[in-house]
């Protein structure tokens, strides 16, 4: 044994050849934390120190080959700010520099996935061989950063600027054949031919049949561009970039700065230049709302694996009751990713409605080459619609799904409760109407959850799996595996009207009704949110949602939280409705909508709306972007403080990635609880006691007021 760590190992094969081994002890994938770091340079170091070593092969123990940097190690210490950042990854690219510096010929097996770090790795190999079962990239972005270990100096280098602007800047993972056309990697072999393809080529440029020697040259090298031809890489990828980022994500343009400032220099002055950009990066508001937002996705998994590990039960058969657009994008997710589902309704054409939502999905997956035609049928296949409840004896959840009002949901639910076995789990897709209510009309209230998709279904990854008074830990267990398998992000929450995300939602909704109300411009207001960061402002979202269906769940929530959400004057929203203006859905809302080319609806300025709404609002008056914004999102992130108050949800963590997920709040401010701790726990509550004046929904909780007064995080 040449070396032994943690980590790494590195053997001795036959003819010369060293095998180095990423295996982290206790993990069941390999990651760059510091022990691998620091094992990184001493195995180099036990490497050049024996002189029998020809050539090395790199291999991975796991399944995976690295998964890239341990975010939860090193993200803390971006708060020590820029220079000690710029030292840390100076620090660490002096043990990639020892590994590529070694004076034989190096050769990575990629066996698995291969990113951020982990492909970084493989690009200070001298060659590369990927298995056409693995996947390479460089995702820093999504974090907010980008590459630190050496990733833009060598990968534009090795593929050249424009490849590898487009790379980093897109954060995409990379199969196979990309990763081969672009000369990120020099061959793709089957997976049992992975390791002795290595050995394979290590040898030859041992042998010297390869000149690994000048394939290393190019990437400790300069860009191989002259001027002229590097000053138009750069001035389009600027303007590419630019435009896809983003005011609101400072990464990729960092990164191609940082491309284009070190694009002359050799490897070890270009590697200076990145850590200083890297480090400006990592210190920007949103690397920290997104790494923030990586940490909470993961609290979140562990605590779905926690309610699931309560229940034995295995979902096999999924039913559905009630078809048309919402119980066919239930069907078409649950067969798409392979829990067979009953289709139930009372009237044919609303089952020939859900299987044709179904059908449309799945025709678009065949059209992009997502899916075969054979798999969409076999997927087809395995929704059952039905009239009757002939084969719900056997079914092991039933998603409740017909329209949303009270008694008609009390009454299916009674009714099939008694057709199913006595374990079946009955589950509601109401998204405000209380779960416990809902289950005074059944006998086995323990076996009733609600489980609340957003639509569209398919697009929508967030399902809130709601625990009434009565749910069993056992019926919340069976629901949070059934929306896993569903590939869904599950979130348990307690029941109350709106229950998490529409609950905190609606406040948003008061505070811009409020707004309008006092002389505000709709359209003004939804241009500021949009910058803000939302992917649509509050009136173009009330009329994708349903102008109807807005009025009707506000109701559910003035009724229960009249204080804060019952307001005493008639809404802009109200006048919409009673003009049955209803959005996109019969194409009048706030906005008039038409067809664009490709046959979406696409809003147009309509007059009529101001005209309508003139008798409940006051004189038009212009408000300046922050006190719109503070109106807005006030209302919001203090009934998020009153869910946590109240054991609504269980964590900060839960909250932020809920309103991510389901109602699209702004990545790159990392939820309403990170929202806070940017703002500073006491200037948030110093804006509440600015807009108090407005109402109750304005005053701050008293958990951010004890959290103020104590100088206290939701994170950190």
């Amino acid at each position: 044994m040449i070396f032994s760590g943690t980590a790494i190992r590195v053997q001795a094969l036959e003819n010369g050849i060293a095998e180095l081994t990423f295996d982290l002890a206790g993990e069941s994938v390999n990651k760059f934390n510091a022990t691998t770091v620091r094992e990184l340079g001493e195995a180099a170091a036990a490497i050049k120190a024996d002189a029998s070593v020809k050539g090395v092969i790199v291999t991975s123990a796991k399944s995976v080959f690295i998964v890239g940097a341990d975010i939860t190690e090193f993200g803390g210490m971006f708060a020590e700010g820029e220079g000690r950042v710029a030292e840390w990854t100076l620090q660490a690219n002096a043990m990639f520099n020892a590994f590529e510096d070694l004076p034989v010929p190096t050769v990575v097996a990629i066996n698995g996935i291969a990113l951020g770090g982990g492909f970084e790795m493989c690009l200070s190999c001298d060659y590369r061989v990927m298995s056409s079962a693995a996947k390479v990239g460089l995702p820093e972005v999504k974090l907010g950063l980008f590459p630190g270990f050496g990733g833009t100096v060598r990968l534009s280098r090795v593929i050249g600027i424009d490849n590898a602007v487009e790379w980093i800047a897109a954060g995409a993972e990379q199969r196979p054949d990309a990763a081969l056309k672009a000369g990120a990697v020099d061959a793709v072999v089957a997976p049992e031919l992975l390791r002795d393809a290595a050995i394979d080529l290590v040898s030859k440029a041992v042998a010297g049949k390869l000149d690994w020697k000048a394939r290393r040259s190019e990437r400790t090298s300069p860009v191989k561009l002259n001027n002229m031809e590097q000053m138009m890489a750069f001035n389009t990828a600027t303007a590419v970039v630019a435009g896809k980022a983003g005011p609101n994500y400072p990464a990729p343009k960092l990164a191609l700065q940082a491309m284009q400032a070190h694009a002359n220099l050799s490897r070890d002055e270009a590697l200076k230049v990145e850590s200083q950009y890297f480090a400006k990066a990592a210190v920007t508001p949103q690397a920290n709302a997104l790494i923030g937002l990586f940490l909470a996705d993961q609290a979140v998994k562990k605590a779905s694996k926690k309610h699931e590990a309560k229940s034995a039960k295995a979902v096999k058969q999924a039913a559905v009751l009630g078809a048309g657009i919402m119980g066919g994008g239930i069907a078409y997710q649950s067969a798409s990713k392979g829990t067979p589902i009953i289709m139930k309704d009372i009237r044919t054409e609303a089952l020939d409605l859900g299987m044709g939502e179904a059908t449309k999905l799945l025709s678009g997956q065949v059209a992009k080459g997502r899916l075969t035609a054979d798999k969409m049928g076999k997927v087809l296949s395995s929704i059952r619609p039905t009239l009757n409840y002939g084969d719900f004896g056997s079914v092991d959840v039933v998603i409740e799904a017909v329209v949303e009002n009270a008694k008609v949901k009390q009454a299916v639910l009674a009714e099939v409760e008694g057709l199913v076995a006595e374990d079946a789990i009955l589950a509601s897709n109401t998204s405000t109407i209380s779960i416990t209510h809902l289950a005074k009309a059944l006998k086995r209230p323990q076996n009733f959850v609600g489980m609340h998709f957003f639509n569209p279904v398919h697009m929508m990854p967030l399902v809130e799996v709601i625990r009434g008074e009565q749910s069993s830990d056992e019926a919340v267990a069976a629901t949070v595996k059934l929306a896993q398998q569903m590939g869904k992000t599950p979130i348990v929450v307690n029941d109350c009207p709106g229950f998490l995300v529409n609950r905190v939602l609606f406040p948003y909704f008061g505070g811009f009704d409020l707004l309008v109300r006092d002389g505000a411009d709709f359209q003004a207001v939804d241009k500021v949110m949009e910058k803000f960061g939302w992917p649509m402002g509050p009136a173009y979202l009330l009329d994708v949602v349903g102008i109807d269906t807005g009025v009707h769940a506000a109701h559910v929530m003035a009724e229960g939280f009249p204080d804060r959400m019952k307001p005493d004057y008639k809404s802009a929203t109200e006048v919409m409705f009673d003009n049955k203006r209803y959005g996109q859905k019969n194409g009048k809302g706030f906005y008039v909508y038409e067809q664009d080319k490709k046959g979406k609806p696409k809003k147009v300025v309509d007059p009529t709306t101001y005209e309508l709404i003139a008798p409940v609002v006051g004189a038009r008056k212009e408000f300046d972007a922050d006190e719109v914004i503070a109106r807005l999102m006030l209302p919001l992130v203090n009934e998020i403080a009153r869910c946590l108050e109240e054991k609504i949800v269980a964590s900060p963590a839960e909250a932020d990635m809920a309103l991510i997920m389901g109602i699209g709040f702004p990545p790159f401010r990392g939820g309403a609880c990170r929202y806070v701790d940017q703002m500073g726990i006491g200037n948030y509550v110093a804006l509440c006691e600015k807009y108090a004046h407005l109402g109750k929904a304005y005053e701050a909780p008293q958990l951010l007021r004890d959290m103020a007064a104590n100088n206290q995080k939701f994170f950190g």
